[in-house]
């Protein structure tokens, strides 16, 4: 099988629309997730400053802090530029062109955009709500002035290549090679959560519930902008069975 046919789309089925409803739905789940994360994050901040959990959060910053060497920080500095704000942006750019030409229509397209776009608004609305310190230790990159939970390279990175492997998964002919590619895109979050943690930019809580309200919002993206080629297949079936009313026979 050649290459081209290896990334040949699975076949170019009709999707619903993208309704008042659709937006509907994004919007309160974003109100959702958002609340849920500064609820946590206040938590953390506020009403478990002494606990176990937090001493634990310092404990391994200062353990990463410790075991650092030039290789693991030009390693952990690459990581950290798979999800930096920049590469987020052209990868952004160059996804939503491929899938625009690769399968034919906007959808896919338009999923790439809000994963990336309201995973950026919410990690926004969280951070200037919770305003947590960064850990104590040496950073070694600049720090912004956003707080540090939760982790926006993490969430950034669950949204954005969790997007990605989703529409190869579903897409691509090849599925073994479909998978592997999938499996690769997995592993973006992992490699951006720890080296936020080594470079000393983020606590162990902060990437965790970063990737959870990342892996969120690209469910939520996943499900109402981005539907199943089941649920298109089924959209079809039910239209197709609907009685014609345009006294037009159908062929």
């Amino acid at each position: 099988m050649s290459a081209s046919s290896d990334l040949a789309p699975r076949g170019r089925t009709e999707a619903a629309p993208l309704t008042r409803g659709s937006a509907v739905r994004l919007v309160a789940s974003g109100v959702v997730i958002y609340l849920a994360l500064i609820a946590v994050g206040l938590t953390i901040t506020h009403g478990m400053a002494d606990s176990a959990l937090v001493a634990r959060d310092q404990q391994i910053s200062r353990w990463f802090a410790a075991h650092r060497t030039p290789t693991l920080d030009t390693l952990t500095h690459i990581g950290t530029l798979l999800a930096e704000t920049y590469t987020a942006i052209a990868l952004s750019i160059v996804l939503v062109l491929v899938f625009r030409r690769w399968l034919g229509r906007w959808r896919e397209s338009i999923g790439v955009l809000i994963a990336i776009l309201g995973e950026l608004f919410i990690f926004l609305l969280v951070t200037n709500t919770v305003h947590r310190p960064r850990p104590p230790v040496p950073h070694l990159d600049p720090a912004p002035p956003t707080s540090s939970f939760p982790s926006g390279h993490t969430a950034a990175a669950v949204a954005l290549y969790g997007c990605l492997a989703v529409v190869l998964v579903r897409q691509m002919v090849h599925r073994r090679l479909a998978w592997v590619l999938a499996l690769l895109c997995c592993c973006v979050p992992v490699i951006v959560a720890v080296s936020r943690v080594y470079r000393g930019m983020h606590y162990t809580t902060d990437v965790l519930f970063g990737a959870i309200g990342g892996g969120l919002w690209l469910l939520v993206t996943v499900l109402v902008v981005v539907p199943s080629a089941t649920y298109r297949r089924g959209a079809l079936r039910r239209r197709a069975k609907q009685p014609d009313t345009t006294g037009v026979p159908v062929p």
